[in-house]
């Protein structure tokens, strides 16, 4: 279980996120809700340790990942995989190599230097390529792709990481709907199929009352809201966007259950 308990980033004298306190089960697809500024990036940040922590601890499985250094801390990042809004690709590199730094945590700083890559990540790799309908690409550069393309490759970057948690943060802001559905459909699969807990940051409440199973709402840097979706009156959803709310509030989506959810080489062919 991760446990976040009285969680504040301070960048001077602003609270990027402050006092945060929830736990999340093992499995769960939670979306990190709330207007821009909210402090929901730098949350999954601080939780994944790429922002420092100034008060508050994370805990997961009973570890304080707040105090971790050096090699455990290079573990946690793995285990706790970030997918970012650019996708964070080296764009001169194939697809292949960009899923592989995946599994940087995994071999020596000579291997990687060299692209001396084991068969076995390779291979695996490969599969999760196949499972984002992208092997065909794996020797094409990855600032040839679509935004929609990059991102999946993000995610299978993500996957082969073998994380217990991924992060996402708006892993869909700069895409086009159809792309927008592929990519949460992709990280819902990988949410049911591989039982990996998901944290997603989501402008959109239309997709958050969609895709997630729990919703967090924030505020100036607090959590002010945590529940079901279907929990989140109109109400308190005006009071969490404020002006943004007419552009974010849509029609609340049924929820597709996992089996009829297409497998993402069958969502990108339609």
């Amino acid at each position: 279980m991760l446990v976040v308990e009285g969680l504040t980033c301070r960048f001077g004298k602003k609270a990027a996120v402050d006092n945060a306190s929830f736990s999340v089960a093992p499995g769960a697809f939670v979306g990190v809700i709330g207007r821009s500024g909210a402090g929901k990036s730098t949350l999954l940040r601080t939780i994944n340790r790429l922002a420092p922590a100034s008060e508050g601890r994370v805990l997961f499985k009973g570890v304080d990942v707040t105090a971790l250094r050096g090699k455990q801390l290079r573990q946690w990042r793995a285990r706790s995989a970030m997918i970012f809004q650019q996708f964070n690709l080296v764009g001169r590199l194939d697809v292949l190599t960009n899923v592989l730094m995946g599994r940087l945590s995994e071999i020596s700083s000579w291997r990687s230097l060299a692209q001396l890559w084991p068969e076995q990540d390779v291979a695996v790799a490969m599969s999760a390529l196949e499972q984002f309908d992208m092997a065909s690409l794996a020797a094409q550069r990855a600032d040839q792709l679509s935004g929609g393309q990059q991102q999946r490759v993000a995610i299978a970057r993500a996957l082969v990481q073998e994380p217990e948690i991924i992060l996402a943060d708006e892993p869909i802001a700069s895409l086009d709907p159809r792309n927008t559905k592929i990519v949460m459909d992709a990280l819902l699969r990988i949410n049911k199929h591989f039982g990996i807990t998901v944290l997603c940051n989501l402008h959109s409440l239309d997709l958050a009352r969609s895709y997630c199973d729990r919703l967090i709402g924030m505020a100036s840097g607090r959590v002010v809201f945590d529940g079901a979706p279907a929990a989140l009156t109109e109400t308190i959803a005006r009071e969490l966007y404020d002006l943004e709310a007419n552009e974010v509030m849509g029609p609340a989506s049924v929820h597709m259950p996992v089996s009829t959810v297409p497998a993402v080489g069958e969502a990108a062919a339609a």
